[in-house]
This record gives C-alpha cells, sequence and structure tokens, in this order.
C-alpha cells in the first residue's frame, strides 16, 4: 500500500520557517550597534578629511584664521604651487617626498627582517623565552613621547650616552659628533623609528607562526631540509596572509610618522630629519598658509591611496594564481 507523504511534514534537519513578523522585530538591533562606529568615524576620520580637502580650494592664510570660511577661493592654485617642482615650495616638498621614501623603505625593510628573525628563534620553546618575548616588545610598549624623548637626551652631543660610549669607553670614535643635526640626523631617525617599529613586527610575526604546526618542520628535517630552506619553503608561505597585512600597514604607519621626527629634533628639524608629514605641519602651522598645507595633504592621501590599491591588486593577483 502506497504511503502519501503529507507536503506539509517538515523534512529532517530543515531549518523551522520564521514568520515574517517575528523576523522584523529585531531589524533595528544591528543598526543601533554599528551606530556609535559609524558616528565616531564621521566625526574623528570623514569630516575633518572632507573639510581638508575643502580647505585646499582656498587662500587659507593667516589674514582669515578668525573666519575661515570667509577666505577666497582659490582653485587649483595650491595644488599647482605644491607641484610646482621648479620653485621653492615644489622642490621643498619634492626634497621631503623623497626623504620620507627612502626613510620608509629602509625602516619597513629593517623592522620587518628584525622581527621575523626574532619571531623564528623565539618559536621554539626553550628557558627564557617569555623573558625575551617581554623585553623584545618593551619599545613597542611605552608610550612613543616617553621613548622618543628618552632617545633625545641620549643622542645629545656632549651629555649623551651615544657618545659617551663609543667614544670614552669604547674609543671608537675621535671625537663627539653631533647626532641631532647636519647629516647624522637621518640616522638617528632611522635608529629611533626601527627600535619603536620592530616590536610590532615581531608580535604580528610571532602570532602567525603560532599557526605553524611543528610537525611539518619535523617532516622537513627527516628529508633533509636545513633551517634556511625551511624557513624559505615554510615559514614564508605559511605567515603569508600575516605578511600581507603587516607590510601594508607598516609602510602607511611609517610614511606617515610624525611624533617620531617631532619629539626628536622640535619644531626646527634639520633638512635630513624633513618627513612629509613634519613637512606639511610647518607649512601650515609655521608660515600660516593652510591652504597649501591642505594641498599637500590632499596629495599624500592620493599618493597613498594609489600606492595601496596597487599593492592589494598585485598581492590578489599572486594569491590567485597561487
Amino acid at each position: 500500500m502506497a504511503v502519501i507523504s503529507d507536503p506539509t511534514t517538515k523534512k529532517r534537519g530543515a531549518r523551522p520557517e520564521i514568520p515574517r513578523a517575528r523576523r522584523r522585530q529585531g531589524w533595528w538591533l544591528p543598526y543601533v550597534l554599528l551606530a556609535p562606529a559609524v558616528i565616531l568615524e564621521l566625526v574623528i576620520h570623514v569630516v575633518p578629511m572632507l573639510t581638508g580637502i575643502y580647505m585646499s580650494f582656498l587662500k587659507l592664510t593667516k589674514f582669515f584664521i578668525a573666519n575661515w570660511s570667509a577666505a577666497p577661493a582659490a582653485g587649483l592654485h595650491n595644488y599647482s604651487l605644491a607641484l610646482d617642482f621648479n620653485a621653492a615650495v615644489g622642490k621643498a616638498l619634492l626634497q621631503s617626498f623623497l626623504l620620507t621614501c627612502a626613510y620608509t623603505v629602509i625602516v619597513v625593510a629593517v623592522s620587518w627582517s628584525f622581527g621575523m628573525a626574532a619571531a623564528v628563534v623565539l618559536q621554539r620553546s626553550f628557558r627564557g623565552r617569555a623573558a625575551l618575548r617581554t623585553l623584545f616588545l618593551v619599545p613597542y610598549a611605552l608610550p612613543v613621547y616617553t621613548g622618543v624623548i628618552t632617545w633625545n637626551f641620549m643622542l645629545q652631543r656632549d651629555t649623551g650616552v651615544i657618545n659617551h660610549l663609543l667614544g670614552d669607553n669604547l674609543g671608537l670614535l675621535t671625537e663627539k659628533p653631533f647626532w641631532l643635526i647636519g647629516s647624522n640626523a637621518f640616522v638617528s631617525l632611522l635608529v629611533v623609528a626601527i627600535w619603536r617599529m620592530w616590536p610590532f613586527a615581531f608580535l604580528m610575526l610571532m602570532a602567525g607562526l603560532q599557526s605553524v604546526p611543528t610537525e611539518v618542520y619535523e617532516a622537513s628535517a627527516v628529508d633533509g631540509a636545513h633551517a634556511f630552506r625551511q624557513w624559505r619553503s615554510i615559514t614564508l608561505p605559511m605567515v603569508r596572509p600575516v605578511n600581507v597585512v603587516l607590510v601594508l600597514v607598516m609602510f602607511l604607519w611609517v610614511f606617515n610618522d610624525f611624533n617620531t621626527p617631532y619629539v626628536l629634533f622640535g619644531t626646527s628639524q634639520p633638512p635630513a630629519g624633513d618627513l612629509i608629514s613634519f613637512h606639511i605641519y610647518n607649512a601650515s602651522f609655521l608660515t600660516w598658509n593652510f591652504g597649501l598645507g591642505s594641498a599637500m595633504s590632499v596629495l599624500l592621501l592620493l599618493f597613498l591611496l594609489i600606492v595601496t590599491g596597487i599593492y592589494l591588486a598585485v598581492v590578489n593577483r599572486r594569491s590567485q594564481r597561487a
């Protein structure tokens, strides 16, 4: 005898259908939870960014500070002035941009190398590993002003620890150099920036290496793979997602670095320490030409957006090929 199945019978494992009225009861809850973050993002980032873009099209000098909305329109004059590399303003901006590019490449490359080396060494368990991890993270945990001010005292010519150590104790220096002025300022800036940045790379890479199974290394060692081959064939591919984000974040942070040169040199930075963020600050607050400074900021924003877009496009293309 055939059994006629009831169409209203629920399938095994199927979700019970929720009435439409019940589904619409809590529709507003996700929007309420997201509203504080959206409002803060608008107030802190979006509105100031749009205001800066608007200011870049104004002749906003010290004569219109009290009522900046009444400043006359400048059109693209501020942008043409910033991009005129034959004039003094454009030439100074170009030099600052090239200096910042060199600074960013060196800091990111060295910080990533130090962080990777430390993460690989501390991946295996040994006595004192926890203490070394804590010690390596101290520069990242310190407030930026505390750490950079300490370096400022250490790099002083007559009373600094660096000259005392290298000259008086080790005898490596015949005379005490100036580390915060002249061409040495760039070296000092690099040392301080790397000291601050490499613990972040170490922390991210160390977290990424925790997901790599130790059995993979043991199996490769049985097959005769040496340490460098393991790092190249196992470690790098396994932490590639971490590296993609890490390199991009470090690039954006270092290229926009303002606190390190400002605290290290003060408002009168040497030409060798004239990073672009500090250069824009001086163009805005020392010469009181906020329209020109805003135009430089917008150009910097466009450059970073283009570089970020190209980087993500290249990374996505490589991941699709793999």
